[in-house]
């Protein structure tokens, strides 16, 4: 069963829009490797002075594999939006018989 793995920094969501958009090559690079190593779904969010990456995996070492292969990529995007250090969780599903939306 896959996990879903949440990235969770302090930082600044517009500037990471602004980067997103002003190098959009920059992003698409990193997500066709992501998909290289299995990544199954991805969201960026943001709140006050937060990022939270949301992302579905095969495991937890497709995602570590892909984030080992980017850290040259990924460090310096994260040194101009982030302001503090991640906090990465990987997910399992529970089966508690409530699902609802996402094709239940």
């Amino acid at each position: 069963m896959s996990v879903i793995m949440t990235l969770i920094v302090p930082g600044d969501p517009k500037a990471f829009e602004r980067m997103a958009q002003e190098d959009p090559g920059r992003i698409e690079t990193l997500m066709e490797r992501a998909r290289s190593h299995g990544l199954i779904a991805h969201r960026f969010y943001g709140a006050e002075g937060k990022l939270m990456a949301i992302d579905e995996w095969p495991d937890a070492a497709s995602f570590q594999a892909f984030f080992s292969e980017s850290e040259p990529e990924i460090g310096p995007m994260m040194e101009q939006v982030a302001t503090g250090e991640p906090e990465i969780t990987f997910w399992k599903k529970l089966e508690t018989g409530d699902d609802y939306g996402w094709d239940a």
